[in-house]
């Protein structure tokens, strides 16, 4: 397979996955405002092809977030995430909305869920795709230029302050992806 370079490749890539589409099919049912899955289920998309692994690598949850000001209930997150294991069971739903995730950051209120996947920590991580009426759409505040090289930075909301850039070298250490996508090049 060619190098991912632009949106195109990497929508055409989204598309060509069944399991991806599956994902993005059961999410759309729920037609939530702003809705899309995000993170670990696009990036380690991205770096298997770049490793040019043969099968995928498992993922800790399927990221998907919403944006709604007027129902800020974690136990709403819940039912959704219920919801959606109605539809596919065995799949690890996470489901927060944007609208109160400013609070774990200790932020200023984030304005849609493109603000919240920009605070998100890392660039690569900082991409989210939905289908909206049937059509793939991605949302990606710093680009995916980072994401397709396979280099690993901190946003600009986790370089501002050494406690928020903290966390980003902390992230690093845990989540240990060196070891399972060898040629990512991360910054820290």
């Amino acid at each position: 397979m060619a190098r991912l370079k632009t949106e195109g490749d990497l929508e055409r890539l989204i598309k060509a996955d069944i399991w991806m589409m599956d994902i993005l099919k059961t999410v759309e049912k729920l037609q939530l405002p702003d809705c899309w899955v995000c993170a670990g289920f696009i990036r380690s998309k991205v770096w298997d092809i770049l490793h040019e692994y043969s099968s995928r690598t498992p993922i800790a949850d399927i990221d998907v977030i919403y944006f709604d000001p007027w129902t800020v209930s974690e136990t709403i997150e819940k039912q959704y995430e219920q919801q959606l294991r109605k539809h596919l069971p065995n799949e690890p739903w996470s489901v927060k909305n944007q609208a109160r995730m400013h609070l774990i950051n200790n932020s200023k209120p984030y304005q849609s869920s493109t603000d919240g996947i920009a605070h998100f920590p890392e660039t690569p991580t900082a991409i989210g795709v939905r289908l909206n009426n049937g059509l793939l759409e991605i949302t990606a505040p710093y680009g995916i230029n980072r994401l397709v090289a396979g280099i690993v930075s901190p946003t600009p909301y986790f370089q501002k302050e050494e406690r928020m850039y903290e966390i980003y070298k902390q992230r690093i250490r845990t989540k240990q992806w060196k070891s399972i996508w060898p040629q990512l090049k991360i910054f820290d």
